[in-house]
Protein backbone atom coordinates (compact mmCIF):
# COMPACT_ATOMS: atom_id res chain seq x y z
CA UNK A 1 0.00 0.00 0.00
CA UNK A 2 1.21 3.15 -0.89
CA UNK A 3 2.02 6.01 1.79
CA UNK A 4 -0.82 8.31 2.41
CA UNK A 5 0.43 12.01 1.81
CA UNK A 6 1.08 13.87 5.07
CA UNK A 7 1.07 17.25 5.75
CA UNK A 8 2.87 19.63 8.39
CA UNK A 9 0.63 21.09 10.60
CA UNK A 10 1.62 24.35 12.84
CA UNK A 11 -0.01 25.59 16.19
CA UNK A 12 0.67 29.57 16.48
CA UNK A 13 1.40 30.63 19.14
CA UNK A 14 3.29 28.29 20.64
CA UNK A 15 4.98 26.49 17.68
CA UNK A 16 3.93 22.98 18.63
CA UNK A 17 4.20 21.47 15.06
CA UNK A 18 2.84 17.62 13.89
CA UNK A 19 2.34 15.58 10.57
CA UNK A 20 -1.68 15.11 9.29
CA UNK A 21 -2.44 12.63 7.04
CA UNK A 22 -4.60 14.02 4.03
CA UNK A 23 -7.32 11.63 4.96
CA UNK A 24 -7.87 12.42 8.32
CA UNK A 25 -9.20 15.49 10.21
CA UNK A 26 -6.67 17.98 11.87
CA UNK A 27 -8.16 17.11 15.46
CA UNK A 28 -7.41 13.32 15.27
CA UNK A 29 -4.08 14.24 14.28
CA UNK A 30 -3.60 16.72 16.87
CA UNK A 31 -5.06 14.87 19.67
CA UNK A 32 -2.46 12.06 18.65
CA UNK A 33 0.83 14.49 18.86
CA UNK A 34 -1.30 15.79 22.32
CA UNK A 35 -1.68 18.74 20.90
CA UNK A 36 -3.39 21.72 22.87
CA UNK A 37 -6.59 22.07 20.60
CA UNK A 38 -10.13 22.03 22.15
CA UNK A 39 -12.69 19.91 21.16
CA UNK A 40 -15.98 18.79 22.15
CA UNK A 41 -18.56 17.46 19.66
CA UNK A 42 -15.85 16.40 16.93
CA UNK A 43 -18.50 16.62 14.00
CA UNK A 44 -18.56 20.52 12.95
CA UNK A 45 -21.33 22.21 14.99
CA UNK A 46 -20.23 22.72 18.65
CA UNK A 47 -17.42 25.29 17.20
CA UNK A 48 -15.15 24.54 20.47
CA UNK A 49 -12.63 23.65 18.35
CA UNK A 50 -12.18 26.63 16.01
CA UNK A 51 -9.37 28.78 14.83
CA UNK A 52 -7.86 30.59 12.43
CA UNK A 53 -5.68 29.66 9.19
CA UNK A 54 -2.96 31.95 8.90
CA UNK A 55 -1.86 29.73 6.26
CA UNK A 56 -1.88 26.71 3.96
CA UNK A 57 -5.09 24.81 2.32
CA UNK A 58 -7.86 22.60 3.95
CA UNK A 59 -10.83 20.97 2.32
CA UNK A 60 -13.71 20.04 4.86
CA UNK A 61 -15.22 16.53 5.33
CA UNK A 62 -18.52 18.05 5.50
CA UNK A 63 -20.01 20.35 3.11
CA UNK A 64 -20.77 22.54 5.14
CA UNK A 65 -19.34 22.93 8.68
CA UNK A 66 -20.72 25.45 11.62
CA UNK A 67 -18.95 28.53 10.04
CA UNK A 68 -20.83 31.49 8.82
CA UNK A 69 -20.02 32.46 5.53
CA UNK A 70 -17.93 35.30 6.77
CA UNK A 71 -16.33 33.61 9.08
CA UNK A 72 -15.00 31.51 6.20
CA UNK A 73 -13.65 33.92 4.42
CA UNK A 74 -11.86 35.77 7.04
CA UNK A 75 -10.10 32.24 7.83
CA UNK A 76 -11.69 30.64 10.39
CA UNK A 77 -11.80 26.74 10.40
CA UNK A 78 -12.64 24.15 12.80
CA UNK A 79 -10.23 21.38 12.64
CA UNK A 80 -12.18 18.51 13.77
CA UNK A 81 -14.12 18.29 10.26
CA UNK A 82 -10.73 19.70 8.39
CA UNK A 83 -8.28 18.03 6.24
CA UNK A 84 -4.92 19.78 5.16
CA UNK A 85 -4.34 19.46 1.66
CA UNK A 86 -1.23 21.81 2.33
CA UNK A 87 0.70 22.56 4.79
CA UNK A 88 -0.55 24.77 7.01
CA UNK A 89 -0.64 27.12 10.20
CA UNK A 90 -3.48 27.55 12.84
CA UNK A 91 -3.55 30.65 15.16
CA UNK A 92 -5.26 28.94 18.23
CA UNK A 93 -5.57 32.08 20.56
CA UNK A 94 -7.69 33.80 18.23
CA UNK A 95 -10.62 33.53 19.88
Amino acid sequence: MPDRPRFHVTLHPDGLAFEAAADEAILKAALRALAPLRSSCRNGTCRSCICMLESGTIAYEIEWPGLSAEEKREGWILPCVARATSDVVLRTDSI
